[in-house]
Order: C-alpha cells, then sequence, then structure tokens
C-alpha cells in the first residue's frame, strides 16, 4: 500500500480529474458523486489500481479525505461528496462469488428484480449522558444498530449511562436495498438465476427500479445466519455495498448520443431507403417476411401517447401478434426484437401466468416483511417491448389479465391488503399457433386461432403466417439458409482453423450482415422516440378519414357486415406516427397514410373477411363471429321456435334442418349451428332427435 494514500488520491485527482472536480464543486450538493473511471486509475499507477481492489474501504476512505483537502478554487467544503469508482475490469455473475472475493471491490451484473422503498439510515447517532448532560456521537456502520456497552465521553463523568439517543442532531443518508438477479440469457441449461441483496445509500437510492439491467460496483460483504431456535450458525450470507451504478441497457429515452452520432442520424433520415435499411437490419438470418419486419420496425419506434384535456389517455405504442404454421421462424422474430429493444422481456405463454405476466403480492424479505407488490413481466418491459411466446397455450384467466394492460397500459392490483396501480406502457409482440396445429386453407382463418374476440381486438395488427409449399421462395429460403448455416461454421472453425481468413469469413457473413448496425438501430430510435412527435398533415386525414367512412359505409347495408371499428382507426393513425418517426419527420404525410393502410389492409383481408361473402367484418376479431353467421344462427332459433309453438314445445331435429333448407341454409351448416347452439348452452335435447330452446 502506498505510504500516503490521501497524498496519493489528492495527486491522482489534481492531475486526472481537476476539471470534473471543478464541475462537481459548482453544482454541489445537488450533485454529490464523482464518478472515476478504474481504467484512468490503472493507467496512472497499477500497483494503486490493484490496492484499490484489494482493500476498498482504507483507500476509498482515504479517497474521501483527499476531496476534503484539496484547495479548489470555490470556496466549497465537500463534505457529502462521494468518489464512486465504475467500469471495473470484470463483472461477476452471483454464482462465481467466493470467499476469496469476501472485502474486495468488485462489480455484479444483472437484472434488478425487487426494489425497497428509500429509508432514512442513521450514520452517526448523538447521545446526551442524562447524569452530565455531555452530548457525545457514535458511529454506526454496521447493519445493527450500536448502544451496548457505551461510556459517557466526558472525563469527569466517565459512566455507563443512562443515555438518550438524540435524533435531531444525529446525521441520517438516504438507503435503498435491491435485488439483482442474474441476466436470463447467461444461465446455463438447468440452472435456476441467483440473486444478490446490495445496498445503496445516499444519491445512489431512488435511481434504480425493477426490470433496469445494471452492473453494481461495491464492495463483498457477509452477515452471520442465525435463528431463534439454532442461534448462530457458521454460515454467513453474501450481501453488496453499493458504491456506483451502471445502467448497462438504458431506456430509449436515456440512450446518450453524441454530436457526430446525431449527425450521422440526420444523414440517414434523408436516404430514401431507409425503410428498407431498417427493415433489412431486423432478424437478417430470416429470409423474407418484408411486410412483418416493416411493421415490426414500425412497432420499434411506435406513435406517442396523448393526455386529452379531460384526463383521458391514448395509448402510443403498437401490439402486434403473429399466427402461424410451425417452424416459420416465430419465435427468432420475438426473440430479435426483444435484442434490440432497450427494455425487452421474453415469455413463453404455457410457463407464464397472470402474476407472472402482471404483478403478485409477495412478503418482502428486503424490507421488514409487509406485504409489497412484485412487479411481473408487462411491468418489467415498461416503456420496451413484451414478447409473449406460444400466446394460444396460456390458461384463458391468464390470458385475461392481459386486456388492462394492452388497452390502459396499467396494471391494478388489489390482494393481501395492498392496492396499487402499476405502469406497463410497453409494446406487446405475441406469437400463437393455430388451434390445430397448423392452418386448414379450406376453413376461415379467425376461428382457427386459439384466442378470445376481446383479446385478439386489442392488437394493431395480426399477421397471418402460413408455411405453403412454393418451389422458388422454397428454394431460396433453403439456400439463404445453408449459407447462414455455412457462415457460422467458418466463423466458428475460425478460432483453430489458420487456413480460414478473415476475407473468408466477411465474404460469407454478408448475407445475414444486418444492414444497419444493431448498436446505431438503437441509436437511430431513441433519437426518434426521444425528439419526433409528428402531427398529421391535412392530406393524411384526409386519406384516413375517406378510407375510414368508406369502409364503415359498407356496414349501412343491413344485409352487410360492419367492416371495421374505431380501434382500426386509432391503430392507422399510431402507425402512421410511427411512419413519419422512421424518416425523422414532424409530419404524416400522404405517403406515410398509404403505407400504413396498406399494412393494416393486407392483415385484415387475411383475418377480418367473412370467406361466405367476401366483406370486411369487424365482428370476426371483436366477438369471434361472422354477421352472416350470426344471422343463420337467429334463423334456426326462429324455426326451432316456430316448430315448437306447431308440435307441443319440442322441434324434431329433422323438421329443423329441412324448413333450414327451404330458407336457403345448408343443411350441413344448419347442424353446425345447431352443435354450436347446443354447446353454449342455448338449445338442449330432452330426448334424442329433439330440440327445446332453453
Amino acid at each position: 500500500m502506498p505510504a500516503d494514500p490521501v497524498a496519493k488520491w489528492e495527486e491522482f485527482l489534481r492531475t486526472r480529474y481537476w476539471d470534473e472536480l471543478l464541475e462537481l464543486a459548482d453544482s454541489y450538493p445537488d450533485e454529490r458523486s464523482l464518478e472515476i473511471s478504474f481504467p484512468d486509475i490503472d493507467k496512472f499507477d497499477p500497483d494503486f489500481a490493484e490496492e484499490l481492489l484489494e482493500s476498498p474501504d482504507t483507500n476509498l476512505e482515504a479517497a474521501q479525505a483527499a476531496l476534503l483537502e484539496l484547495d479548489l478554487p470555490m470556496d466549497v467544503y465537500l463534505d457529502r461528496a462521494h468518489v464512486r469508482i465504475i467500469e471495473l475490469p470484470r463483472a461477476y455473475k452471483t454464482r462465481e462469488l467466493r470467499s476469496d472475493h469476501i472485502g474486495k471491490l468488485l462489480a455484479i451484473d444483472g437484472l434488478v428484480r425487487t426494489a425497497t422503498e428509500v429509508r432514512p439510515k442513521i450514520v452517526s447517532a448523538a447521545f446526551q449522558c442524562q447524569r452530565c448532560g455531555f452530548t457525545f456521537f457514535k458511529e454506526q456502520t454496521g447493519s445493527k444498530f450500536e448502544d451496548q456497552n457505551l461510556k459517557c465521553m466526558n472525563q469527569a463523568c466517565d459512566r455507563g449511562g443512562p443515555f438518550k439517543l438524540l435524533l435531531d442532531q444525529s446525521k441520517f443518508v438516504d438507503a435503498q436495498k435491491i435485488r439483482v438477479q442474474e441476466s436470463p440469457e447467461d444461465l446455463r441449461g438447468g440452472a435456476q438465476p441467483q440473486t444478490l441483496d446490495v445496498e445503496l445509500e445516499d444519491d445512489l437510492a431512488g435511481k434504480i427500479f425493477p426490470g433496469d439491467r445494471v452492473i453494481v460496483n461495491g464492495i463483498l460483504k457477509q452477515f452471520q445466519r442465525s435463528s431463534p431456535q439454532q442461534g448462530k450458525s457458521t454460515y454467513f450470507d453474501l450481501f453488496h455495498k453499493g458504491i456506483s451504478v451502471e445502467m448497462t441497457e438504458q431506456e430509449f429515452e436515456e440512450i446518450e448520443i453524441d454530436p457526430e452520432e446525431e449527425k450521422e442520424i440526420l444523414e440517414m433520415a434523408q436516404d430514401p431507403e431507409i425503410y428498407d435499411k431498417i427493415r433489412g437490419s431486423i432478424a437478417p438470418s430470416i429470409y423474407g417476411y418484408d411486410d412483418v419486419k416493416e411493421a415490426l420496425g414500425l412497432q420499434l419506434v411506435s406513435g406517442f401517447e396523448k393526455h386529452l384535456p379531460d384526463g383521458a389517455r391514448i395509448r402510443g405504442d403498437i401490439h402486434i401478434l403473429l399466427v402461424g404454421d410451425p417452424g416459420i421462424a416465430k419465435s427468432q422474430l420475438l426473440r430479435y426484437m426483444i435484442k434490440i429493444s432497450p427494455r425487452g422481456i421474453y415469455t413463453s405463454g404455457k410457463s407464464s401466468t397472470s402474476a407472472g405476466l402482471t404483478a403478485t403480492a409477495v412478503k418482502d424479505e428486503l424490507g421488514d416483511g409487509r406485504w409489497t407488490i412484485e412487479a411481473g413481466a408487462l411491468v418489467l418491459a415498461d416503456k420496451g417491448i413484451a414478447a409473449i411466446d406460444e400466446m394460444d397455450k396460456m390458461d384463458n384467466e391468464d390470458k385475461s389479465a392481459l386486456h388492462e394492460a394492452m388497452e390502459q397500459q396499467t396494471i391494478s392490483v388489489a390482494k393481501a391488503g395492498v392496492m396499487a396501480t402499476l405502469k406497463s406502457r410497453c409494446s406487446l409482440l405475441a406469437a400463437a399457433n393455430p388451434k390445430l396445429g397448423r392452418f386448414d386453407k379450406y376453413e376461415p382463418i379467425a376461428p382457427q386461432i386459439n384466442l378470445t374476440p376481446a383479446l385478439m381486438s386489442r392488437f394493431d395488427l395480426i399477421f397471418v403466417l402460413t408455411d405453403d409449399p412454393d418451389s422458388k421462395r422454397d428454394s431460396a429460403i433453403a439456400q439463404h439458409i445453408l449459407k447462414s448455416n455455412y457462415a457460422g461454421e467458418l466463423a466458428t472453425q475460425a478460432e483453430w482453423n489458420d487456413g480460414i481468413s478473415q476475407e473468408d469469413i466477411e465474404n460469407s457473413l454478408v448475407v445475414i450482415k444486418p444492414a444497419l448496425d444493431p448498436e446505431l438501430l438503437r441509436k437511430y430510435v431513441a433519437y426518434a422516440r426521444k425528439n419526433i412527435f409528428p402531427s398529421l398533415s391535412d392530406q393524411a386525414k384526409e386519406y384516413f378519414l375517406n378510407y375510414y367512412v368508406g369502409l364503415r359505409s359498407q356496414g349501412q347495408d343491413t344485409n352487410k357486415p360492419v367492416p371495421v371499428t374505431a380501434r382500426q382507426l386509432e391503430a392507422l393513425i399510431r402507425l402512421g406516427e410511427a411512419s413519419a418517426r422512421l424518416r425523422l419527420s414532424d409530419k404524416v404525410t400522404l405517403d406515410d397514410a398509404k403505407r400504413v393502410v396498406r399494412i393494416l389492409e393486407a392483415c385484415l383481408r387475411k383475418v377480418g373477411v367473412d370467406p361466405e361473402t367476401g366483406f370486411l367484418d369487424a365482428d370476426i376479431i371483436a366477438s369471434g363471429t361472422t354477421k352472416s353467421t350470426r344471422d343463420r344462427t337467429k334463423t334456426v332459433m326462429d324455426i326451432i321456435k316456430d316448430i315448437s309453438h306447431e308440435q307441443q314445445g319440442q322441434a324434431p331435429i329433422d323438421a329443423v334442418l329441412d324448413r333450414a333448407e327451404e330458407l336457403g341454409i345448408e343443411r350441413a351448416k344448419a347442424e353446425e349451428i345447431i352443435g354450436r347452439m347446443r354447446r353454449d348452452g342455448g338449445v338442449f335435447e330432452p330426448r334424442p332427435g329433439v330440440l327445446k330452446l332453453l
């Protein structure tokens, strides 16, 4: 250890961090942290840096002392300032921590699972002797309050109490505990994610929230387990005393963009092929799906939420559902979107419950044992994207938990005496398979999707992806897959095979190289979401109006279904705003309107068309049945009612089917309607072959 660590710190701060110190002094006490990069210390003196890692407590105390002794040009006493070390050489996972690491300065990488409320913590307790009235201070360094075996500091008294705690003269600091869980993508096959409790103090408290991905730099400490039955244990538990926190995945609004990057982003926005480039940057290893990838690009930027004068709120996030045959890369699309989104949570249907998706009440082990709300996937993905795979495999009760989260973008919880409303301002990207595993092309598509109409109607876009054999397309997909795998093989073999050059690898990777670097794409999207809030131009308004009213006019004929609802119009506006945002434009133009109408129309033509009449029918999504089916059902009910009147309250099935045929309803269709009414409880059979209305 250096002979005088305080002098060493003074020398380092003067030579390397003088400008930062002046900035801190200028904004003190609002800003109280001086962030120092560990590589800078290592360049200054490698031995000094090594000593900091091995004995952080004494070295950080010396750093605090150096701050007070520095002769600053302004009259500021930095007694509450902190030296915070960042960018440590390695970030550990919780499972890698061993007894050798105790007392060392190290970084922990993970996902914030829970966080307590910020509470005042006493750091220097003022005691007053009740015999002589002398007041003295006792530093509180551990986790337990030290008030035992005290002696009066007044030499004339020197008695052992009694003492009174003076709260108004004691020193307090803000404190918070968080629980950091290992990132799920770093786990091995059957490993369960481990957690570590972290203590944060002063200006670090209150800045971290559940769902944040962080690196916590700090000193690893231990405390002894104990229980009333068995007393003190030989086993100790670990906790981390945090001295600095680095965000590894920031929200779009928090991503920092320097002037050079901003200039590059603005130049990209002028490129007439920007839509093609963004489309080519989303899951380039997956061939085709241009319309889906374009929609996913729009989902990345989305619209923006609006707060109206009457207190109403209109969501801006775009929800997309991908339904399709097995093996067409739905899950890969979801995984890729989560990777490029700043706050992305991926869950799979069958393994997700409503509590895991929304929120649940748990006993607060970090705090004082009260019931608290623990956030689920949709809350953790706030201001990001939540991906739910295999959505059709979820239980119906769990699916119903999504209704409020998708439209109001809040999650209301009333459990165990805790009533709370959490925010879930995220875009939902879901994937599902058809009921029977694969689409039947001779049946209408909507009834084959195993989702409730109420849930389906909340999606802005529903893409139906079918796996139809086509020799030309199949050949292109096969070549793309073969080239992608070959590129991966070369990159893997290059580690031990000297015969493979970097040029060979680069040439093979061209086929799966994204048009835009993922980090640049994230910054482009961040810039758009942070700075661009477009409004509808008069031409776009007129185009949307004519399209919507034109379709709705079809429903004025009582024999035709209602084609679209106001939800589709709101979806168009959101998509139009997203289209303008992708160009960094503050106006939604006629071209934007035409583009998003084309995308929405393609989706509606797949799932929203009555196959018998060929008309768009909003009821297919909103209620699960078409108008033509509803009309036929009413006709069959009237037939059963009429025949029941004629034949003493009962209607033979054959007579019902015969009369239905006379009215133009096919016998098979009528049998299907009677079967559905029987399942729904509209009719029953008092005896075989006879129907009776309930």
